[in-house]
């Protein structure tokens, strides 16, 4: 049984499927390209989903045969067009000229990469330039053979926007980011699984049940664990193991006095013993 919860608007949708929070993107006939409803939407679904105990994990999944094909290039030329006219005024505000509006439109991959829920993208097709920071910003990833990551920025002789630099350089190293980004080359599902930028890789036709499926076995998961666990791994991003270990350690200890370790370990002396009986 599903519940819906509602997004504010259309070109995303979200729902709760047995503790799995569903953010999907629901613009097809744009390749799911962003829109301004878009940078709304999706934070409101995470923080919705951050707040309700019962959702243990984010699942992002997108509608058609895109994952995302990143901004939308075709509303920015119309938008240009019409500027030129003089049928719209410029955006001259200073958040708009020193990034910071762009900053703000972003904010869901920040969300993802800092949400104490795991979270995990379904990529059903091309992940394209915002696409592409947008999927990486997830904790996890499974693609469908079909799924793929192009940065693509350089071809329109833009520099990278939704933190994509930031991840790939993070995930591949300073030397093999740039070779990405300034060749624009499709990485494909295969190759993704390779470079370690998809965990897992499945037919397309069992995408969306294996992504489900995954989500669920998270999801049903020791919640406040798997945040702590998703806190050591990003303090590993940024500190030395000098000073990760303080608290990593007051992680374990306060992990070692919940109640989902003494429910944990009551299930394993259960098995164990049934085993040795066995």
């Amino acid at each position: 049984m599903t519940t819906p919860v509602d997004s504010g608007s259309e070109t995303v949708k979200g729902w709760i499927d047995e503790g799995v929070g569903v953010i999907h993107f629901n613009r097809p006939d744009r390749s799911n390209a962003l829109d301004p409803e878009m940078y709304d939407a999706v934070p409101r679904l995470i923080e919705l989903y951050e707040a309700n105990d019962e959702v243990g994990c984010l699942l992002l999944s997108a509608e058609g045969r895109a994952f995302c094909a990143g901004g939308d290039v075709q509303a920015g030329v119309e938008r240009s067009r019409r500027i030129a006219a003089g049928e719209e005024e410029p955006d001259d505000s200073e958040a708009n000229k020193d990034g910071s509006l762009l900053a703000h439109q972003a904010r869901m991959v920040h969300l993802f990469h800092n949400s104490p829920k795991i979270s995990l993208a379904a990529i059903n097709g091309p992940a394209v330039g915002a696409g592409v920071g947008i999927a990486l910003s997830t904790d996890l990833r499974i693609a469908g053979n079909t799924g793929a990551l192009v940065t693509g920025w350089g071809n329109l002789a833009f520099s990278g926007d939704f933190g994509g630099t930031w991840f790939l350089s993070q995930m591949l190293g300073h030397s093999r980011a740039l070779e990405l980004l300034l060749s624009g080359e499709k990485v494909t599902a295969e190759r993704g699984l390779e470079l370690g930028l998809f965990n897992r890789v499945v037919h397309d036709g069992e995408l969306p049940g294996a992504a489900l499926a995954w989500a669920k076995q998270i999801a049903k998961g020791p919640s406040l664990a798997y945040s702590r666990m998703k806190a050591n791994v990003l303090d590993a991003q940024r500190m030395t193991l000098t000073e990760a270990l303080p608290g990593e350690s007051k992680r374990m200890r306060d992990s070692g006095q919940s109640q989902e370790h003494r429910d944990a370990v009551r299930a394993w002396l259960r098995a164990a013993k049934a085993k040795r009986q066995g």
